[in-house]
């Protein structure tokens, strides 16, 4: 019997997390995609804390035309400008069960344009 689309996310997800862990140094960042949105978040996995969130939803970011692939990257130049100023240079990236590729590698991409390492 194969898996619904959301089990096997969740089993992605599970095999993921037991080796992306985030410390306050270096943040794991998170991201979920909806059909219409796309947000990230950092994580500190220790303290069990998200220390900031970008979405596409923000006021700078939803202003915006143009294709999801185009605001995910700006989403994700966002998310290294806030990390910039908070002092974080570095993250784990968590891919949350997607596959690394359309809207995903995009967010990814335009946070390494932002200056993040991972």
């Amino acid at each position: 019997m194969s898996l619904s689309k959301l089990q096997r996310r969740t089993r992605i997800k599970r095999r993921i997390r037991k080796v992306v862990q985030g410390t306050a140094e270096r943040p794991r960042m998170s991201v979920f995609r909806s059909n219409k949105e796309i947000y990230a978040q950092l994580v500190d996995d220790l303290s069990g804390k998200t220390l900031m969130a970008v979405s596409s939803r923000d006021k700078e970011i939803a202003g915006k035309k143009g294709p999801k692939i185009e605001i995910a990257q700006a989403v994700g130049k966002k998310v290294a400008e806030k990390a910039k100023a908070a002092g974080i240079e570095k993250v784990s990236f968590d891919r949350n069960g997607y596959l690394y590729h359309g809207r995903v590698k995009a967010l990814a991409d335009g946070a390494r344009e932002g200056g993040l390492n991972f």
